[in-house]
């Protein structure tokens, strides 16, 4: 499987000057190309091909007097700028055709010159030196802070600055799966925001909120940011400052869902997980504790994980009742509350709310896994509880 490696860069003074150059000429190549095709929609000509694309706004314009800077830069950059071009444009086509599955994409949108920048190059455009630097053409031999070996020789790199002004280097690298032994526990996972994560072992894991920790020092950067004269040097400064905060929340709480999640994978054969609709959850009141969880880029470690160290992991749908479910008999309660965090079922089993959805969690990934295989997954017979919608007490 393919991963991203990526790497601290620590450029000279030279080198970021020719770094900034390579940003802003990616940048403008691919909002000409973009431009160049949406002018032509408006004006009602047919779509313009992807090698007409690359040469109006690289090669010919290399010849005018507006564009002839971007010669300084590696043909490399502006080259993959235009097809990242081109793959943005096929992901939106694909999304409303349908053929792309999964949450919609948007058509692209021109890229700003403040915020994070980034430029790719494949093989022809970089390298690696003996001596451990990395060589981007027309920058120069760049020192890297290597914090791991790379598994393989890598087919691309992409170069970023992110809006607290650190460099790095992301390899794209083929990997081999490498299974860990079989054990025979499985887990179902109930995400939360009292608790990140409620296991169906009765295992609680509190949830660190890493931005609500911040929220002090943040807002005392962000007033000192609003009282800075807009275009001034200061106030450069000022956004800067309150960027690396919130780059170290965000790095804080990567690694620690990185070690959590690796925990989860390596102690357990099977995890399930229920589909939260994060994009929804995002919307409401409770939006910035959303945020601050990351539901969306934990559950994503774990599919990685589980795919490359030979473990299962399944998603049970968003719909499906685990919270109003008893695990013992099985029958469906009325929907709850926030504020009910435990309750009795009718047949006398007393349910924490989360540790009861983390083993419906768990029941149902399993049904679910055994059903894909073709295995029998009828639900055993229970008594019907009275007053069960589409339940006759004659039957029961």
């Amino acid at each position: 499987m393919q991963l991203r490696y990526r790497y601290r860069l620590n450029p000279t003074p030279g080198q970021r000057i020719a770094l900034a150059k390579a940003f802003g000429c990616a940048r403008v190549v691919f909002n000409d190309g973009l431009r160049l095709r949406e002018q032509a929609r408006l004006a009602g000509d047919k779509y313009v091909s992807d090698g007409d694309v690359q040469k109006q706004v690289i090669t010919e314009a290399k010849h005018t007097p507006e564009r002839q800077w971007l010669s300084e830069v590696s043909s490399v950059v502006l080259v993959q700028a235009v097809r990242d071009l081109h793959t943005a444009y096929r992901n939106f086509f694909n999304s409303l055709s349908g053929k792309r599955k999964g949450r919609k994409v948007g058509a692209p949108r021109f890229r700003a010159k403040r915020g994070p920048q980034s430029i790719r190059l494949t093989r022809n455009g970089f390298s690696l030196r003996p001596n451990g630097r990395l060589y981007v053409a027309k920058v120069g031999d760049i020192p890297v802070v290597w914090s791991r070996d790379l598994p393989s020789e890598p087919s691309s790199v992409t170069v970023m600055q992110d809006a607290a002004g650190r460099y790095w280097a992301s390899f794209v690298v083929q990997t081999a799966d490498e299974p860990l032994p079989a054990v025979d526990a499985a887990v179902g996972i109930d995400l939360g925001l009292t608790h990140f994560a409620v296991l169906s072992d009765g295992t609680k894991i509190a949830a660190p909120k890493f931005l609500r920790r911040a929220a002090r020092k943040l807002r005392r950067l962000q007033q000192d940011l609003g009282r800075k004269q807009k275009g001034s040097a200061n106030r450069k400064k000022a956004v800067a400052k309150v960027a690396r905060v919130h780059a170290r929340v965000a790095d804080t709480r990567r690694d620690w869902q990185h070690k959590l999640s690796t925990t989860l994978i390596r102690d357990n054969q099977a995890v399930y997980v229920e589909d939260l609709a994060v994009s929804g959850l995002a919307r409401t009141r409770l939006a910035k504790s959303v945020h601050d969880a990351g539901w969306s880029q934990f559950t994503a470690m774990l599919e990685y994980k589980a795919t490359r160290y030979g473990r299962t992991f399944g998603k049970v749908d968003r719909w499906f009742p685990s919270t109003r479910m008893c695990a013992e008999c099985g029958a469906i309660g009325a929907k709850l509350d926030l504020s009910v965090r435990s309750w009795t079922c009718p047949c006398g089993a007393a349910h924490d709310r989360d540790i009861n959805a983390a083993r419906n969690i768990l029941a149902a990934g399993h049904a679910e896994r055994l059903n894909a295989c073709g295995g029998d997954v009828r639900p055993l017979f229970a008594v019907a509880v009275a007053g069960e919608a589409g339940t006759h007490r004659s039957a029961a």
